[in-house]
């Protein structure tokens, strides 16, 4: 059976965010996210709070739901100082945590810190490196006394230190978003899961070959490296369609189907907006989790 996920977007004072994020729970949804970005798009003028503190907040208020990033990115992090915070998140959720990681986009958060454009294959070259940090910090085995220490050509660790035993073993899941080859090849090798929202698209059957297309070449890399489909859990962010997802029952039923269909074991979607992207009724959101979660 497919699983059911809800992204809460970080614009709503704490006060008011807090209920979303206990009804999200409350409503069954397997796991809620949030943006990890300083800003986002077209809402880059409207209220938007940090996602560590976030997520830190919605971990102390609930108590089942799997809770992440969507998506982590290197466009404004290293992963010393992130691994600490991610370590210490998946502490106070009781190891609920997953990574969403991505390359990172190349809008906003790609130059707020004035840093250089980068190709696509430099970003690349940077999130790999991120990743693999990641993969090590968060494992954190066996420190000693000396730390962990690597460096290359975009990120280097000193004796870094960690915050004590992982809460999930042997740490938490990665859920890598690729669509390339490079990308995909190392969800492959190092991923727990894989997101994709697809490609933008004028229709939605173009969306869904997209969709489809890419699931395929995610088949031919699992191959070629030798493991098994079982073993990587595939995420789908139905709202990367130009249909919003709940823009109705209906159209979470055909989403949703059409997912399992290619194999997706997990699917994402918005909760409703008062306007603008992701516009929507949360009555609809609150009927589709009624019936999934019986």
């Amino acid at each position: 059976m497919v699983r059911h996920g809800i992204v809460i977007l970080p614009q709503q004072p704490w006060a008011e965010a807090k209920q979303r994020w206990i009804h999200a729970e409350e409503l069954g949804f397997d796991h809620a996210w949030t943006y990890d970005h300083l800003s986002w798009r077209s809402l880059a003028d409207e209220t938007w709070h940090a996602t560590v503190p976030t997520l830190t907040a919605a971990a102390s208020v609930t108590s089942r739901i799997r809770l992440g990033t969507f998506v982590a990115s290197p466009n404004f992090r290293h992963p010393v100082t992130f691994a600490k915070e991610l370590a210490t998140l998946d502490d106070v959720s009781g190891g609920r945590f997953l990574l969403g990681v991505g390359s990172g986009g190349t809008g906003f958060d790609s130059t707020v810190l004035g840093l250089a454009e980068l190709s696509p294959r430099e970003r690349h070259a940077r999130f790999e490196e991120f990743v693999r940090g990641l993969d090590e910090l968060l494992r954190f085995e066996e420190l000693g006394s000396g730390g962990i220490s690597f460096s290359g050509d975009w990120f280097t660790a000193v004796n870094a230190r960690m915050v004590g035993a992982p809460a999930q073993s042997p740490r938490l899941p990665f859920v890598v978003a690729a669509e390339g080859r490079r990308g995909l090849k190392l969800a492959v090798e190092l991923a727990d899961g894989w997101l994709t929202l697809g490609r933008t698209a004028d229709t939605l059957d173009q969306w869904w070959q997209a969709v489809a297309d890419v699931s395929e070449r995610l088949d031919d890399t699992l191959d070629d490296a030798g493991r098994a489909s079982a073993t990587l859990d595939r995420y789908l962010n139905l709202d990367g369609a130009p249909r919003f997802s709940l823009d109705s029952v209906g159209a979470w039923d055909d989403a949703v189907g059409r997912a399992e269909a290619l194999g997706f074991t997990d699917v994402i979607g918005h909760w409703p907006r008062a306007e603008g992207i992701y516009a929507g009724d949360e009555n609809v959101l609150i009927e589709i989790a009624s019936r999934f979660s019986r």
